[in-house]
């Protein structure tokens, strides 16, 4: 009888928070960490179009990252500059020659169960675009973000088109900030002890 225990594949990491829940800010910064690499570039791709307001929350969130003007990592997919259906292969196309092994985060919207609106996910694995109004385009990402903007089941685009802004708005805040304190505790954390950057200061003088 072979008694070998059956290795199991690991399950990829999840972690979903409501928008508005007390301490939203405070586990998606905590998970973000533990996902993020120490040595490897780290690029954002924000999909997603203003000419649709629940599909609008990537733009919106690239563009919040942008303001903040962290040099940590690379923000791809804004406002002014989307990346969407249309353009996404090419970008990414830009991405690989201008980056080094980059560490990808996907961040899109979509649309899920009505007790799941207004839901931010984070996890392992890729983002995929366009699944919500059944577009066959490239995964993005090694790890992901969403945000459940609205409900699917019935009329994708007009559902879309016709999300609360108000709701989008508060979603990429919290995923922009997010993200932009995940990138101060890395750099904090790459940063050398204490002892080593006293002994530095005293082998100057």
């Amino acid at each position: 009888m072979n008694l070998k225990r059956r290795i199991l594949p690991k399950k990829p990491f999840q972690y979903k928070v409501h928008h508005e829940d007390a301490d939203a800010i405070q586990e998606i910064t905590r998970n973000l960490v533990k996902l993020l690499p120490n040595s490897r570039p780290i690029v954002i791709v924000c999909i997603g179009t203003d000419r649709s307001t629940g599909d609008s929350l990537g733009p919106l969130v690239g563009t919040k990252l942008k303001a903040k003007h962290s040099a940590y990592y690379e923000v791809y997919g804004t406002l002014e500059d989307p990346v969407h259906a249309v353009n996404l292969e090419e970008k990414l196309d830009q991405i690989k020659k201008e980056h080094i092994n980059p560490f990808i985060i996907g961040i899109d919207a979509c649309l899920g169960k009505l007790s799941s609106v207004g839901m931010v996910s984070l996890g392992e694995g890729p983002v995929k675009p366009g699944a919500a109004v059944k577009k066959q385009l490239p995964p993005v990402g090694e790890i992901h973000m969403t945000g459940i903007v609205n409900v699917s089941g019935f009329m994708e685009y007009f559902v879309l088109q016709n999300t609360r802004l108000n709701l989008v708005m508060k979603m990429a805040d919290l995923i922009a900030e997010g993200i932009y304190l995940s990138s101060l505790r890395k750099s904090f954390q790459k940063r050398p002890p204490e002892s080593t950057i006293t002994k530095d200061i005293a082998e100057l003088h």
